[in-house]
């Protein structure tokens, strides 16, 4: 559980520092920090940008209506998922399940932070190739999706117990 948790506040702590820093950085002069100022982008690599955007919905853009109750109910229903995640890191054994369940768990709680905040969530990292951009995202987001992902390689590739013949 120890390493799950661990995952979990580094995740939680990068994401928060690295949203800071974004939403410093790439506010226009003079405007507060409520998440309705027009997105400011800088080109870093051919291939990457900082751009400061809001997500009000959830991943890819999904619900991105700016519905008026959408921050409550995205974040009590992570909450929620978070609070299962939890009794799963509790019963989880190796090292890949726990890892995984912390960096679930962090990204979900660094993106509930950001709605309690702002009502929105603050995307800033842009990759994009041949004219093509992936959605905006965020270090929460980057630990959920790795997350799910290393989630995902254990379900198929750990090895699992065999039942006992009863001969």
């Amino acid at each position: 559980m120890r390493l799950g948790l661990a995952c979990a506040l580094v995740v939680l702590v990068l994401d928060q520092l690295t949203k800071f820093w974004a939403i410093e950085a790439l506010r226009p002069e003079g405007v507060d920090h409520t998440p309705f100022w027009s997105p400011i982008r800088f080109e870093v690599t051919p291939f990457f940008n900082i751009v400061m955007t809001w997500n009000r919905g959830i991943s890819f853009g999904i619900f991105n209506n700016g519905g008026d109750h959408n921050a409550l109910i995205l974040s009590l229903l992570s909450l929620a998922i978070v609070i299962g995640l939890l009794f799963w890191l509790r019963k989880a054994e190796g090292r890949l399940v726990p890892l995984a369940l912390g960096l679930v768990i962090g990204g979900a709680l660094g993106n509930v932070i950001d709605r309690a905040r702002f009502g929105a969530v603050a995307d800033f990292l842009d990759f994009h190739a041949f004219g093509y951009h992936w959605p905006a995202f965020n270090i929460a987001d980057a630990g959920i999706v790795v997350g799910a992902g290393l989630l995902l390689v254990d379900a198929l590739f750990a090895p699992q117990d065999s039942p006992k013949n009863s001969s």
